[in-house]
């Protein structure tokens, strides 16, 4: 078993594709950095925190992007963002599908307006992707999470596999706690940060495959068949969940709502029992 969460982020490519399949695109030796970072006095990677390439999975081709959450929080700037759509452009002319292992904070704000441009090109690019029939796959397992402008970009995205230890939202707690009060959303709580933005949460919303934190087991949960993008659809099911759900106060009553025995005990399930505990009461 080898955990998702300790790894890096060619790791992670390395563990999914087949061995010695992966070709990586502008690699750390074209030393390509940000040209924002060093006029600001911090310091750059020469992948900017992001790989990309080409690999096959059980002999299929595919493409792939990971973000290394170890580098500014795998946050999205001019050249990190440029990688990523130029992969998924790639993948719209050559018809592959696309795996985004995404582990990132949102925008730098020390290049706040490249990124949030990069960030919109990446979800047309998404959209594009999914207008063409073609499979974008997002994984995510890390221990930042996925955020800001990348965590609307998941949404956007055919399938969404999860571990426990991931987490997904729009804003991060410190920033809801920053901008809304402690009374609000306690970011010090772990407890309710996990209840309401992690894995199980996302599972017991049908929004994410939930899977244990291991990279075969991520690599096991692939599928590669691309879902109909249907827009009215999915507001239709955003306002049925805001009618049904928009007073709880916390997510404990939602999992109570669905008629799930002592919600209070499932963050303490490991995921095969958690899985049996929600089977058939999805909302």
């Amino acid at each position: 078993m080898t955990s998702w969460l300790e790894a890096t982020a060619r790791e992670r490519i390395a563990g999914l594709l087949d061995p010695g399949s992966f070709t990586e695109f502008v690699p750390p030796e074209a030393r390509i950095t940000s040209p924002h970072l060093a006029q600001l006095n911090q310091p750059a990677a020469f992948d900017d925190g992001v790989a990309v390439g080409r690999g096959t999975l059980e002999g299929a081709p595919m493409l792939i992007a990971a973000q290394e959450g170890a580098f500014m929080g795998g946050a999205v700037g001019e050249v990190h963002g440029a990688k990523i759509t130029g992969l998924l452009e790639r993948a719209l002319d050559e018809r592959a599908p696309v795996l985004l292992l995404l582990e990132s904070g949102g925008v730098r704000l020390h290049e706040a307006n490249a990124g949030l441009i990069a960030v919109s090109e990446i979800m047309r690019a998404i959209l594009a992707l999914r207008g063409a029939g073609v499979p974008v796959i997002v994984l995510n397992g890390g221990r930042v999470g996925v955020f800001g402008g990348m965590g609307i970009a998941t949404c956007l995205c055919d399938r969404l596999i999860m571990s426990e230890d991931a987490r997904l939202g729009l804003s991060g707690p410190e920033v809801i706690e920053t901008t809304m009060g402690v009374e609000e959303f306690d970011a010090a709580d772990r407890a309710l940060v996990w209840r309401v933005t992690g894995g199980k949460n996302r599972a017991i919303f049908g929004e994410a495959v939930l899977v244990p934190d291991d990279i075969a087991a991520f690599r096991a949960a692939i599928r590669l068949d691309p879902v109909p993008l249907d827009v009215e659809a999915e507001h239709a099911l955003l306002g049925a969940r805001l009618d049904r759900f928009g007073a709880a106060e916390d997510a404990l009553d939602i999992w109570a709502d669905l008629g799930i025995e002592t919600p209070a005990r499932l963050p303490l399930l490991d995921t095969d029992d958690f899985l049996s505990a929600i089977e058939g009461k999805l909302a």
